[in-house]
């Protein structure tokens, strides 16, 4: 039987390469989306024209979390896709700055979205396929930052304490689920850019000081990202670690 892989936000972006990446490695994939459902039903059928019946999409808030008989639903829909889980992705994420002068409403609201998607969620979703994952000896990959440990992004305090608390749960649930399940992590650097009206930090000209910042002098590709959570997923004896892909750029970061 075909493993199967479950991909959060896997529409779009670093997401469709990661679901094309397990797709052209035999897995069945189950592109998980909220909004991009067009996206999703695209890059499915484009999966199963080459595969019959080895692509399948579900829709979901992520905050389906924050109530247990939701995300128990959410958790027997999945199930009910392909009757079984082997790798879990978190890739679904928000990302934008958060004004340290802006007004405590919106502070709040913000952390309240950062945290749900980038910490609360990838936490109750692996709880939740836990039993799976176990199982079928599974493995969990989570798409982190290299801001997230040590070096935070200026600008972005919600979301460097976000990103870094999901950093701090790869390496505790690498301990507490094993030896039965792997869990590790990938840490984009300067990759593919958000989109221009979700993120008006990012200019033309930040993106130009960003990308002179990479030793490599280039940003790095969504495919870049897949190929290394697909080799974390066939390599058995590593847990408990983050790869950082960003063209040496964590070798000169000093954040900002």
């Amino acid at each position: 039987m075909k493993k199967v892989a479950l991909i959060t936000g896997g529409a779009k972006r670093i997401g469709k390469a990661i679901v094309r990446a397990f797709h052209n490695n035999s897995f069945n994939v189950i592109i998980h989306y909220h909004h991009s459902q067009t996206d999703a039903q695209n890059l499915a059928d484009e999966l199963n024209a080459i595969c019959d019946n080895s692509a399948k999409i579900i829709k979901a808030d992520l905050a389906i979390v924050n109530d247990k008989n939701t995300l128990a639903d959410f958790k027997n829909q999945v199930m009910a896709l392909f009757g079984r889980i082997d790798i879990l992705v978190h890739n679904a994420s928000s990302f934008y700055p958060s004004d340290i002068n802006d007004e405590v409403d919106k502070w709040q609201n913000d952390w309240d979205d950062l945290f749900l998607t980038n910490a609360k969620a990838p936490l109750f979703l692996s709880h939740v396929f836990k039993d799976e994952l176990v199982k079928n000896h599974g493995t969990i990959i989570s798409l982190l930052d290299i801001h997230a440990k040590d070096k935070p992004f200026i600008g972005y305090p919600i979301y460097n304490m976000a990103k870094s608390a999901h950093h701090g749960m790869v390496l505790s649930l690498a301990l507490e689920l094993a030896p039965t399940v792997r869990v590790n992590g990938v840490s984009p650097g300067v990759n593919i850019f958000p989109e221009c009206n979700k993120n008006h930090e990012l200019n033309d000209s930040t993106k130009d000081e960003l990308i002179k910042s990479v030793p490599l002098q280039s940003i790095g590709t969504p495919d870049d990202i897949a190929q290394a959570v697909l080799f974390l997923v066939n390599a058995p004896y590593i847990t408990g670690q983050i790869i950082a892909v960003d063209g040496g750029r964590s070798l000169t970061l000093k954040g900002g």
